[in-house]
């Protein structure tokens, strides 16, 4: 995919530990446009985090730091941002999500963003 991609943290984390946390910072590094979805108010390299299921135009990308137990209530939401896909970082996949979105023409990734990225293959 082309570099400026607005892409979607979902998951997003204001921890430096967290991998949606390092996602964050290499997309910026790339080039790309991250939006931040998370549980909890907060920053990440200026860049604020918003909770519950705000509307968003554009999303290219959905990179998923949310795991398969968490993830039901947010289907809908998630295919209704029209992405042109959906990143499944390790511990996030879900067959049933992964069909769901195949079936809405949405290529499914099961892969990591950080190694995409350090690879030049995001």
């Amino acid at each position: 995919m082309a570099k400026n991609e607005k892409v979607l943290v979902f998951g997003a984390s204001t921890n430096p530990d967290r991998y949606a946390h390092k996602a964050t910072k290499a997309l910026l590094n790339a080039g790309h446009e991250p939006v931040l979805v998370g549980l909890r108010d907060g920053v990440v390299s200026g860049i604020s985090i918003q909770k519950g299921q705000p509307d968003i135009e554009g999303v290219d990308t959905i990179t998923m730091y949310v795991g398969p137990k968490h993830q039901p209530a947010q289907y809908d939401y998630l295919l209704s941002l029209n992405p042109k896909r959906i990143i499944f970082n390790p511990g996030t996949e879900n067959e049933e999500f992964m069909k769901m979105a195949q079936t809405a023409g949405v290529e499914v990734v099961p892969a990591c963003t950080l190694v995409m990225l350090s690879l030049d293959n995001f």
